[in-house]
């Protein structure tokens, strides 16, 4: 039995090897269709960012701070904020910088980062990897037109990231019913961006206060899930000391959001006070470094 059994895996170890290898080079194949590299990288609108797929130990900022991007005659753009997503620069999010072309590669010129080298490999018709050597970091990408772009998808799928591009939710509206709850007396409710965890600091200061000069009473960790609407989440707020809050949260616009409480039947609206355009050097971004679990859009 111990002949046979060191036979068989001496046959069957090559063809499990050559399956595993077999594997991996056809995600990682140069396509070669017979276009330009500028007729690649431009001929779509919108390149998506496939966050969770990114290897490699280093950092391409913008990369990373991007939705999508887009190289549009010259001109780099990114979706870097949920907030006027498929609005802001007709689609194409905010101009970042400027690029040319060398060799199977973009020069990126970024207006504060630098001067990025990306070398670009072909996977598919509509997806690429970006590789920049001396980070040592590698992107994946999936090629997309506007007209057949889901911004409403994108948006909802990473609503987590849409409540952080603001430095606080002010309560401007409660509703006549409703039993009354603790959650009455909370006027602003900050989440925040960065980290493994989803933080979230509220405050019972009078409404009108400057989001600068807010006390922050109380603290913890909250989530988003899904409900049977497209267009609605159940948001958690995980209190550190007395419990939880559910609502179910659905948007109203860029900057006003809806809180139904779940216990008490009561609604409230928030209004985004101090919004965070996500361009600055040193400005702690959604997608900076953290790989999130939740949705993403799918290709």
């Amino acid at each position: 039995m111990k002949t046979i059994k060191i036979l068989l895996l001496a046959i069957f170890t090559p063809l499990l090897f050559t399956a595993c290898v077999k594997e991996v080079y056809v995600e990682d194949t140069y396509v070669d269709n017979g276009i330009s590299l500028p007729q690649l990288m431009e001929g779509y609108d919108l390149w998506y960012v496939d966050y969770d797929a990114t290897t490699g130990s280093g950092d391409v900022p913008f990369l990373t701070r991007a939705f999508t991007v887009s190289f549009v005659n010259g001109s780099m753009y990114a979706n870097n904020n949920l907030a006027g997503i498929g609005s802001t620069g007709g689609g194409f999010g905010v101009r970042i910088g400027s690029y040319n072309y060398f060799t199977n590669a973009v020069r990126v010129y970024h207006d504060i980062y630098g001067i990025y080298d990306l070398e670009v490999y072909q996977l598919s018709s509509n997806r690429i990897k970006l590789y920049n050597r001396s980070e040592n970091v590698t992107y994946y990408l999936n090629g997309y037109q506007r007209s057949s772009f889901d911004y409403n998808k994108l948006f909802y799928d990473n609503l987590h990231y849409f409540l952080q591009e603001y430095k606080a939710w002010e309560k401007v509206y409660t509703s006549n019913y409703g039993a009354l709850n603790d959650f009455d007396n909370e006027h602003f409710i900050q989440f925040i961006a960065g980290g493994s965890d989803n933080n979230f600091r509220s405050s019972q200061d009078a409404p009108g206060t400057p989001y600068n000069n807010i006390y922050w009473d109380f603290t913890g960790l909250y989530g988003i899930s899904n409900t049977s609407s497209y267009y609605s989440k159940i948001l958690t707020l995980d209190y550190d000391f007395w419990g939880n809050e559910s609502f179910t949260i659905t948007v109203i616009n860029d900057s006003r959001i809806r809180l139904y409480h779940n216990a008490s039947g009561t609604t409230y609206e928030f209004v985004g006070r101090g919004f965070i355009q996500y361009m600055k050097k040193g400005v702690t971004t959604p997608r900076e470094r953290a790989k999130s679990t939740a949705g993403k859009l799918e290709s």
